[in-house]
């Protein structure tokens, strides 16, 4: 690491940890069932809660005209106090949004005014803000889906906004590995590298079918592993939801969630593969650990995932769940970048 790019390192670790956070809050505004209590979007003027009763009154009687409270709240005696919880999550959520944006842009003209950015960080850096921006956007797409006539948001507006959360982390990450490692090493291992770029892309995928499932609250049925209800593996209801087999794998609660217990094996398979290749080259002591920490990672998310679903998708589980998703994408991250460069 060049000692002129530790702060710019710093500023892009900070943003890392911050998206992380971010997609915690949201993981929990999900969860809360939280995502739709904010009915509109204001830049400036939404960035703290209302701070007297009658600016609470004002938005608890905005809410009340949108489908969430007038087709589900309505009936469950939801009062002031519980919008309050539902709106505080929400706006925690779109709060650190904002932090993000500041911690990304202040910094990025400070570096730049004080030239601390070559050419090609510049690059990558407004690749990231265009991603941030992009991704602020996606996050008003979805919510905007639940305000129309279906009390919820699309699942797949939801999985777009989540896994592009996780590409933005990763991508931050891999700007923030070029500056820590700027020279080209000579460990670069092409075999394991294609085979590391497969378990990515496997990766991403299921993260993709993590957000259909939590869009679509598919982890509250076939409550059973490792076969599905009915000791079936590929139970009848994944054929029958929806009126052809592709919309039953994407729009199906039982194909939804069959595709992504099922598309686990093949993630933790395209891991295993990866070390058990890795036994047959001469590797530095990073990669080896980044490979070992891939594997021990997968297994805590793949056993995390079971016990999800058994439970039937508790709060805590389920929110451990998606943090553990963060860490096997940045040690996913971190050995493509070792066995790349």
């Amino acid at each position: 690491m060049k000692k002129g790019n530790k702060s710019v390192i710093i500023w892009l670790l900070s943003g890392c940890v911050l998206l992380f956070l971010m997609v915690v809050v949201g993981g929990i505004t999900r969860l809360t069932n939280s995502g739709l209590s904010m009915t509109d979007w204001h830049l400036v003027t939404d960035t703290f809660p209302p701070l007297t009763d009658a600016k609470w009154n004002e938005a608890f009687e905005q809410y009340k005209k949108f489908p969430e409270y007038q087709k589900i709240n309505i009936h469950n005696d939801f009062q002031l106090s519980d919008y309050k919880f539902i709106y505080f999550w929400e706006w925690f959520h779109r709060f650190i949004g904002r932090i993000i944006g500041l911690v990304f842009f202040v910094p990025f003209v400070y570096f730049l005014a004080r030239k601390k950015l070559d050419k090609e960080t510049i690059r990558k850096c407004i690749v990231l803000l265009a991603m941030g921006a992009f991704q602020g956007f996606l996050g008003w797409f979805m919510v905007r889906s639940g305000l129309i006539d279906n009390p919820d948001v699309s699942h797949f507006r939801l999985s777009l906004h989540l896994t592009f959360a996780f590409i933005t982390f990763a991508y931050t990450l891999w700007v923030a590995l070029d500056l820590i490692y700027p020279e080209r090493s000579i460990y670069k291992v092409i075999p394991l590298r294609n085979i590391a770029r497969f378990a990515l892309v496997a990766l991403l995928i299921q993260i993709i079918y993590g957000g259909f499932v939590a869009g679509l609250n598919a982890g509250l049925i076939h409550n059973h592993w490792p076969l599905m209800s009915d000791g079936q593996f590929i139970h009848d209801s994944v054929f029958i939801e929806q009126p052809t087999l592709a919309k039953n794998l994407t729009e199906g609660k039982s194909g939804v969630q069959f595709v992504h217990r099922t598309f686990a094996y093949v993630v933790v398979a395209l891991i295993l593969f990866l070390y058990y290749r890795s036994t047959k080259f001469s590797l530095t002591n990073t990669q080896k650990n980044g490979v070992k920490t891939l594997v021990v990672f997968v297994f805590i998310q793949f056993l995390l995932g079971v016990f999800t679903l058994l439970y039937s998708v508790p709060l805590a589980l389920g929110l451990i769940h998606q943090i553990m998703a963060f860490f096997l994408l940045s040690a996913m991250t971190f050995t493509l970048h070792r066995l790349s460069k």
